[in-house]
């Protein structure tokens, strides 16, 4: 009687193995495509976030508009009441007229400031269409990559059905065709981009050149005071506390008689410089004068003006070897930007005519003096 064997099971080891390969090439491929996923979504959230503070900025500088444009109006009617009855132009006329001014150059500093902000966001965003134009070719990669994969599998199969097959070409191609033309369109917004950027570039250049230093890259002195002002009235709705800061290099004239304007001019761009990386972005910088700067330095008192600006004198001098001298006047109730420069810069004065090195002294209240 012969022996009842139990079938025979044949086992394509080779397709197993292939089969084996191609899923844990396909958990690879999805895992990499779910995080690139979640970096572009959070890429997308924070341009996002930029384009709503974009938004914010552009209603300003909106209202901004309007305002100045009112001003404007009124700063017209004023003047052409002047040049019509100027026998007949009282006081009231006069202060209209100056009130008109002073709104369209405080609007105008507004302005400025806005567009700045609007020029750093744009930068932000761009920079982050980059970064999503990079993930989102990692997703192409990964894409093409498992198509491919699929692909051979499916021709693999021991008995594949044509149609099927046929199919899952198709829509390989599709899908393919659908990259290529997204892959198409990034690389036109990328030169889009560029083209913007460099149109930004050239009109914040414009618009800088217009209020600030050339050498220095400091406040000129008119958007200088705006700007001052500005941080005043800011302080004055806040804990009233603000310093104006009047420095001056010592003997500028004499490093340019002995090593030429050019040294002189490294010395000022040095004394920005350490200023600007030792105060916070929105202290107002102003070059006053040739060699005189002025600094406003909101909710702080002569005790923090004094450290800070120690510090800036000592990087002044191990950069550039040059000394400063330096004054500071407290905000005082009910008084003008020009009069706390005022005593600023006789702080400042009395320093320089004294002619040592002294440790910073009060001169009197809410006045104080350094060399």
């Amino acid at each position: 009687m012969g022996t009842n064997h139990p079938p025979r099971i044949e086992i394509d080891t080779a397709s197993g193995s292939a089969t084996k390969r191609s899923n844990a090439s396909a958990r690879r491929a999805h895992a990499a495509d779910r995080e690139a996923a979640l970096a572009d979504q959070l890429a997308a959230d924070a341009d996002q976030s930029a384009a709503d503070a974009d938004q914010a900025a552009a209603l300003d500088d909106q209202a901004n508009s309007a305002r100045d444009q009112d001003a404007s109006d009124r700063d017209q009617v004023e003047s052409d009441r002047v040049h019509s009855a100027d026998d007949a132009r009282t006081l009231a006329d006069d202060m209209a007229y100056d009130v008109a001014r002073h709104e369209r150059a405080t609007t105008s500093a507004k302005r400025f400031s806005t567009r700045l902000r609007r020029a750093s966001t744009a930068r932000d965003r761009d920079q982050t269409a980059t970064e999503r134009d990079r993930t989102a070719e990692k997703r192409d990669l990964t894409s093409r990559d498992r198509d491919a994969r699929a692909s051979d599998v499916a021709r693999a199969s021991p008995d594949p059905d044509a149609s099927l097959v046929r199919r899952f070409e198709e829509l390989t191609a599709r899908a393919a065709a659908d990259r290529k033309q997204a892959a198409e369109d990034r690389a036109r917004a990328a030169s889009d981009r560029a083209t913007a950027a460099r149109e930004r570039a050239r009109l914040e250049l414009e618009l800088s050149q217009a209020h600030l230093d050339d050498l220095t890259g400091a406040y000129r002195r008119q958007m200088g005071r705006l700007a001052i002002s500005h941080e005043i009235d800011r302080a004055r709705r806040g804990d009233g506390r603000f310093v104006l800061v009047f420095l001056d290099v010592d003997g500028l004239k004499y490093i340019n008689d002995l090593e030429g304007h050019a040294a002189g001019d490294r010395v000022l761009q040095i004394v920005v410089r350490e200023i600007r990386s030792r105060l916070r972005s929105f202290d107002p910088i102003m070059r006053y004068g040739g060699d005189e700067f002025v600094c406003g330095l909101g909710g702080a008192d002569i005790d923090d003006a004094r450290r800070r600006f120690d510090s800036i004198r000592g990087a002044i001098e191990l950069d550039s070897g040059a000394t400063v001298s330096v004054g500071f006047a407290a905000l005082v109730k009910d008084e003008t930007a020009d009069e706390l420069t005022e005593r600023a810069d006789a702080a400042m004065l009395a320093v320089r005519a004294d002619g040592r090195s002294r440790p910073l002294m009060t001169a009197q209240p809410g006045l104080a003096i350094s060399r």
